[in-house]
């Protein structure tokens, strides 16, 4: 009923049934994974009502739900790399239980669960998931993603090196490199003694 891509990977369909409603897929080597592809192979529909919930297990840590797939969408693909939260670790493990959870080392197996279930309780996990998300966003401080962050700095720099031209930064205006230093000094000296909250009042 199922099949999983791991990117770069041959095409597994070596599914571990734990029982009507639980299944699993290994990952080998899941350190070297950044995307996995989950779909249905077109043999068996879900009953009308029911999808399925993925769910990402790494040794240690406890399983993570990644999202779903149903009749409606056959498929999903999920990165992998970096978007394990530990926080929202969920009691998921107790449905595959069969799988060993001690394994350690760089090269470790990971799991990725399907367990069939109606879909709004999919659904009712997927708003819990997203809302403990933002909880989680809201906690760090409104982190900026890097492309955010990477033009904030920039702007803040232009803003800086305008005050030194007495009418904006243009294209033919040459810069001391001694100026951009104590741009450099200054802004490093802020985001280490508060973070990067000051540059979201770049103008």
């Amino acid at each position: 009923m199922f099949g999983c891509c791991v990117a770069g990977r041959l095409l597994q369909t070596n599914i571990v049934q734990v029982d009507e409603t639980h299944a699993y897929f290994e990952l080998p080597n899941a350190s070297t994974i950044n995307h996995v592809c989950v779909f249905l192979v077109g043999t068996v529909p879900f009953p009308d009502g029911f999808g399925a919930a993925v769910h990402f297990y790494w040794p240690g840590k406890g399983f993570q739900l990644l999202g779903m797939i149903s009749n409606e969408k056959p498929s999903a693909i999920f990165r992998l790399r970096g978007a394990f939260n530990v926080a929202s670790a969920s009691a998921a493990q107790d449905r595959f239980s069969t799988f060993s959870q001690d394994q350690q080392g760089q090269d470790v197996t990971a799991i990725l669960g399907i367990s069939i279930e109606p879909l709004d309780q999919i659904q009712a996990q997927l708003q819990s998931l997203q809302s403990s998300s933002v909880a989680l966003v809201r906690a760090n401080g409104n982190a900026p993603d890097a492309t955010i962050l990477a033009e904030r700095i920039v702007k803040n720099l232009l803003n800086y090196l305008s005050g030194f031209m007495g009418g904006g930064v243009g294209p033919e205006v040459l810069v001391p490199m001694s100026i951009i230093q104590r741009w450099y000094d200054a802004i490093l000296g802020k985001i280490r003694a508060s973070g990067v909250g000051f540059l979201e009042n770049t103008d």
